[in-house]
């Protein structure tokens, strides 16, 4: 029998966020259980979640500012979300009318805030219930000017319709900052609830698949109709107004996050005159349409030289002629990237065409369930250590605004002819594609379409392509010169930290449509990045190349590793490992662009070239290209996909 020996993982508690800071984007979810019962809605898990990913489980300072607005605008039955614009806002409303069932009213409330005066006589707001004993204070009306001020946008809706709206929070990312609402409160005069001090686990791990990994997470959790319980993204948990007592540890650990905050805040956003924002954010701009010539590589060096005007920048590394800063467009969110570009193609559809819109065409999205089947792997049905695909909410933005869309889903060669006919067929109608929308590579399967071709087919019938970056990255891949608007989530390995969301929309300059593209977001573009996330994001994405590089290497010589114990590797290609081939392997193959369509990669792959960061002498340091950072694995069974996640010696949750 084999010896099990001890592993000591160290995992911050179920439910609270990962790091444990104010704006964290994660959660954790230490186990294979924890994860399934999470998308399955254990109240287990649903009543543990002190924070979660924002666009699926709104950030509690938010929820607060919520109850703020609801006790001062809401009539009885109203609940309500928070948006940063009225064209936001607005398409909200629109959205719940559309989608609803029945006729539903819906109220829009432009509320000013600003800090409070010393002479206002605050507004007293009776608590909510009667354990409450915390009275909000919500001062008079705002008399600053609009730089001492935040506008916040206000959707009311009757209560039983706040699944529906919370959809259009999710899809779009296009809902306040944590941060911001942050300053909403501070301008209001309250504190921020705290999400809960969290608990360090220490947990004695065995390094064998022994007993211990049973079936336990395959039971449901019935509740009344037959109904599971509904997931966290399907409504806020509700504020705790009176938080339970910290243990004496739960406070020193409180007391040295509350001062890693305070720090944080003070270095990275609050002491920065409003000047700073837009230098912060300039220099993202050309960061990401890589112009910087001398870009800073560490996260410590002052942010003015990177965004200032006389700042030297250059020729693009990027691959594309004639690209600069003007190009790229911030968003709040990877998501809100992704659906202003949908609205972007369909609102210059007729200027492109001379036609109305007609559908997209959603390219190689894949939802990756517990178990994949033949046709997605190649192998018999076998398990994934995913427990779900989050981004489908592309496929859902495609299917809910606008006439809809074609869902071709493998995004593999073989679907090309499809992607044609499809074309073909609409051409000559009075609505022709209007967009084709794909990931490169997709996630979680790493596949990476055709480009070359695609770009062939999108000219010949004049439609557009938009390609999502995200898990490429733009040190790894030159998708820009097929593509007419990239898309990424910067949220991820651009950011490097999980203490702030964003996301970008660049225009390609050489495409054919470029100028109908761009006046369009000359007159539609609305800079709603809250100022201190890009001061945040700035600073965060300073190495990103030298991160993308160690990335790119580990992931490597993991996925390499991994794949040497699969069933998919064939044994003679290293003899070392030929004494283990009669063993039974529980990794049934493991996905990465490095063997998933592969050519297609390569085809778009970057060669190594100077970085904007310089060595001692000067000159600029070469970093190589790789095949990213994200790896996907199968199993033969249910346990040993349980036993692998389990043992995992690091934090777990999403976007981590």
């Amino acid at each position: 029998m084999p010896t099990a020996t001890a592993t000591t993982v160290v995992a911050t508690e179920l439910g609270h966020s990962v790091p444990h800071l104010p704006h964290a984007i994660s959660v954790s979810l230490p186990t294979w259980r924890d994860t399934v019962d999470y998308e399955e809605g254990a109240p287990r898990v649903v009543d543990s979640m002190k924070t979660g990913y924002p666009r699926f489980f709104i950030h509690r300072s938010i929820q607060l500012l919520a109850r703020i607005s609801e006790r001062k605008f809401a009539l009885p039955g109203e609940r309500c979300l928070l948006f940063p614009t009225a064209t936001i806002a607005g398409e909200c409303r629109s959205f719940i009318r559309r989608h609803s069932p029945t006729p539903v009213t819906v109220r829009l409330v432009q509320y000013m805030i600003c800090p409070q005066s010393s002479t206002e006589k605050p507004t007293l707001i009776p608590p909510t219930s009667p354990a409450s004993s915390k009275t909000i204070i919500v001062p008079s009306p705002c008399q600053g000017t609009p730089s001492e001020s935040v506008e916040l946008h206000i959707v009311l809706f009757p209560a039983d319709t706040f699944p529906l709206a919370k959809s259009f929070w999710q899809h779009t990312g296009d809902g306040i900052s944590s941060r911001m609402a942050e300053k909403c409160l501070e301008f209001l005069g309250v504190k921020p609830d705290s999400d809960g001090s969290p608990t360090i686990t220490v947990r004695a791990l065995a390094t064998t698949a022994g007993g211990r990994y049973g079936r336990t997470n395959s039971a449901k959790f019935p509740s009344k109709n037959g109904r599971k319980p509904a997931a966290p993204a399907a409504a806020p948990a509700p504020i705790n107004l009176n938080p339970v007592k910290p243990t004496l540890l739960e406070q020193e650990l409180d007391s040295l996050t509350n001062d890693h905050t305070a720090y944080l805040e003070e270095r990275y956003g609050r002491s920065l005159p409003i000047s700073s924002y837009a230098v912060a954010k300039r220099a993202l701009r050309r960061r990401i349409a890589g112009v910087l010539l001398r870009d800073s590589n560490s996260p410590s060096d002052p942010v003015e030289p990177l965004g200032a005007a006389e700042a030297a920048v250059g020729e693009s590394w990027r691959g594309v002629k004639s690209i600069s800063e003007d190009d790229v467009y911030l968003h709040p969110t990877g998501m809100s990237a992704i659906w202003h570009s949908h609205q972007l193609a369909l609102g210059t559809a007729e200027k492109r065409t001379g036609k109305s819109a007609g559908k997209s065409i959603c390219f190689g999205y894949v939802k990756c369930p517990s178990r994949l089947t033949r046709e997605d792997t190649g192998h018999s049905s076998v398990y994934c250590s995913h427990v779900s695909f989050p981004y489908t909410d592309t496929l859902k933005i495609l299917q809910k605004w606008g006439p809809g869309c074609h869902f071709v889903g493998t995004g593999l060669d073989k679907d090309l002819p499809e992607v044609r006919q499809i074309a073909q067929e609409t051409y000559g109608s009075s609505s022709p594609i209007v967009a084709l929308f794909c990931e490169f590579p997709s996630n979680p399967l790493l596949r990476s379409p055709n480009l070359v071709e695609l770009r062939k087919i999108a000219d010949e019938f004049n439609f557009l392509i938009v390609v999502d970056e995200t898990i490429g990255n733009f040190v790894n891949v030159d998708v820009l010169k097929y593509a007419d608007v990239v898309v990424s989530s910067i949220t991820k390995v651009f950011s490097g930290e999980t203490n702030v969301m964003g996301g970008s929309l660049v225009l390609n300059p050489q495409c054919r449509h470029y100028n109908t593209l761009r006046n369009h977001l000359s007159s539609t573009y609305e800079d709603t990045y809250w100022p201190e996330d890009a001061v945040y994001m700035e600073r965060n994405s300073r190495d990103f190349r030298h991160r993308i590089d160690v990335i790119n290497r580990n992931a490597e010589a993991i996925a390499d590793f991994l794949r040497s114990q699969s069933e998919a590797f064939t044994c003679s290609q290293i003899s070392d490992v030929a004494p283990y081939s009669n063993k039974r392997r529980v990794i049934k193959d493991v996905f990465y662009p490095k063997w998933v369509t592969k050519e297609n990669f390569d085809a778009c792959r970057n060669r190594p070239a100077p970085t904007a960061a310089a060595d001692g002498e000067g000159r600029g340091l070469i970093y190589p290209t790789g095949y990213g950072g994200l790896l996907s694995i199968t199993f033969s069974d249910q346990l040993a996909a349980q036993a692998f996640f389990d043992n995992l010696g690091c934090e777990k949750g999403p976007s981590l």
